[in-house]
């Protein structure tokens, strides 16, 4: 019959050391063990397991807790307070003597790194650290081999006898590393067990770093990464520096808390190495991606399209100031597109798909994305060169829009026109109210927009469309657009009559009717943008008949309570 005491945990049976006790040959598992170590004892003759009064095992004359005790092998816990010297076995009278086991202490020789980061893993190098599983250790039931980093308490990630590797913890601070071994011994009636105690290797220093976050860690040239951190230095010293790979970054702020570097022209990928208060140490490892376009669409379309170009690695818009987020200056730098040699409006910038307006003065020609980027000087100041890296995304035609056919020539209010031809494009659904530089104005306070009132200064937009048909001045309700196809509806003002403050035309029937495109240039500076213009095409004359007007008894009796007795 075989008696468990704890549990059983797996031992790698080593080193053997032999004795004589009378005919009995008792092996232990090795010669030389830390205290809390499970010791095993293997040969014949045990017996069976009685008690913890009849069956005990000593080191040294310290009494061990024990584990295991079958006729064959016993396991025991070598106790926190052994000292070199001989292993007894105790069954009832009958007493064995299983030879003599050294008792080793953990010492700690190396720590890499010297200096560590919090979150970063940290290799203790020595010996007789014993081999745990750590808080999986079967053989653990009361306490945990761990390590103590600046007062912390650690569970480590891998444990071996000569090597241990563990994850500093974020609380933790500057101090000494400690290896402890945990070992619960059997009560003085040899039952078990008292409280845990812990075996101590020496200590030994160790200094922590500030810790330092990357964003991001991967861009084309020019890319704004930022690195975020403590302790950099309130200005930035002669010999402070940010490195991808051998090469220097150009440095566009530095605060002890936040730097902020552009990856510069040529860069290749590699480490990201922070040079700062005379250490130099590498915080990431940045990958330099290359910007490639895969499709345009449309390939040809008017002006005022919105051009979607797709791809990967397009990088930011706006992240060439010296402030940690993008959009905090909304630095553009010379980040643009270009269709024909002619800078295009950009409504979307993306990393992997751009969409920009085809600008009034467009030509047909090759669409060309230009990723701004510079070269630092030697102390990393901007700039010994500044440059765009060019990428060619395709060819797009501009197309004229042409009216071949219009009917009918003349209709009721409401009624349908069908105008054919091609080069119409797509149909614009959003209004521009708030302009193209929403996304640089949006936190800021402006006033209302009114419309038609062309004398109430720059806030006035007279015109919100940018595909649209008018009836002698008058914009019609669009049912359908294709390219080749537009279907609108006869509107009523002109009917009605038109006008504004100070100005009244009572009659508009009969006018030109007109299919238009509006777009803008980007001003000379880069800046958005021009005054909207307009690509204008008549298709002819157009007569608004009186039909499908209200009944006129709406207008004379347009009070329904009037006539009820209520």
């Amino acid at each position: 019959m075989m008696v468990r005491i704890g549990v059983v945990a797996a031992v790698l049976f080593s080193g053997m050391v032999s004795a004589q006790a009378g005919a009995s040959t008792v092996e232990l598992s090795s010669q030389a063990v830390p205290p809390g170590a499970t010791l095993a004892l293997s040969g014949s003759g045990f017996g069976k397991f009685q008690s913890v009064h009849t069956n005990k095992v000593t080191v040294s004359g310290v009494p061990a807790l024990i584990q295991r005790w079958d006729a064959d092998l016993i396991e025991i816990k070598v106790p926190s307070k052994a000292t070199t010297g001989p292993v007894e076995i105790v069954a009832g009278k009958k007493k064995m003597q299983a030879g003599s086991v050294t008792i080793v202490r953990p010492q700690i020789d190396t720590l890499t790194p010297a200096a560590a980061e919090r979150g970063g893993v940290l290799r203790i190098t020595g010996k007789n650290f014993g081999m745990t599983a750590g808080a999986r250790d079967p053989n653990s039931m009361f306490g945990v081999n761990d390590v103590v980093i600046g007062g912390i308490v650690t569970r480590p990630k891998r444990w071996k006898d000569d090597q241990i590797e563990v994850e500093v913890p974020a609380n933790a601070q500057a101090g000494e590393v400690i290896v402890r071994l945990a070992s619960f011994d059997p009560l003085p009636d040899g039952s078990c067990c008292r409280p845990v105690e812990y075996v101590k290797s020496n200590a030994v220093p160790l200094a922590l770093i500030p810790s330092v976050r990357v964003d991001p860690i991967s861009g084309p040239v020019g890319t704004k990464v930022v690195l975020f951190g403590q302790e950099f230095g309130s200005a930035r010293g002669q010999t402070d520096a940010v490195f991808i790979g051998d090469q220097r970054m150009t440095v566009a702020l530095w605060k002890d808390d936040v730097i902020v570097v552009h990856v510069p022209l040529g860069a290749e990928s590699g480490p990201l190495v922070l040079q700062s208060g005379g250490r130099r140490r590498a915080v990431e490892q940045f990958t330099v991606q290359v910007p490639k376009a895969v499709t345009i669409t449309p390939p040809r379309a008017p002006i005022g399209t919105l051009l979607r170009i797709n791809g990967e690695h397009f990088g930011a818009y706006s992240e060439s100031g010296a402030t940690p987020y993008n959009f905090m200056d909304f630095n553009t730098g010379d980040n643009r597109v270009e269709i024909g040699g002619v800078p295009a409006i950009i409504y979307r910038w993306n990393d992997n798909r751009i969409d920009v307006w085809v600008p009034y003065s467009a030509k047909s020609g090759k669409v060309v994305i230009y990723r701004s980027a510079n070269r630092p000087n030697e102390d990393g100041s901007c700039c010994a060169e500044r440059s765009a890296i060019a990428t060619e995304a395709g060819e797009f035609t501009v197309v004229t829009p042409v009216v071949e056919s219009y009917a009918p020539k003349s209709a009721g209010l409401d009624d349908l026109v069908t105008i054919k031809g091609t080069g119409f494009g797509a149909f614009l659904k959003t209004a521009e109210h708030t302009e193209l530089g929403l996304s640089q104005k949006a936190y800021k306070r402006r006033t209302d927009l009114e419309i038609n009132e062309s004398d109430a200064g720059p806030t006035v937009v007279t015109n919100v469309s940018r595909t649209e048909v008018l009836f002698n001045g008058a914009a019609a309700v669009v049912q359908s657009w294709t390219d080749s196809e537009i279907i609108v509806r006869v509107p009523h003002r002109n009917l009605y009559g038109i006008g504004k403050r100070g100005e009244f035309f009572d009659n508009l029937a009969t006018g030109p009717l007109v299919v238009r495109r509006g777009s803008w240039d980007v001003l000379p500076d880069g800046t958005c943008c021009s005054p909207k213009q307009w690509l204008t095409v008549e298709a002819g004359s157009f007569t608004i008949e009186a039909k499908g007007l209200p009944d006129s008894g709406y207008f004379n009796s347009n009070r329904p309570d009037a006539n009820t007795n209520q």
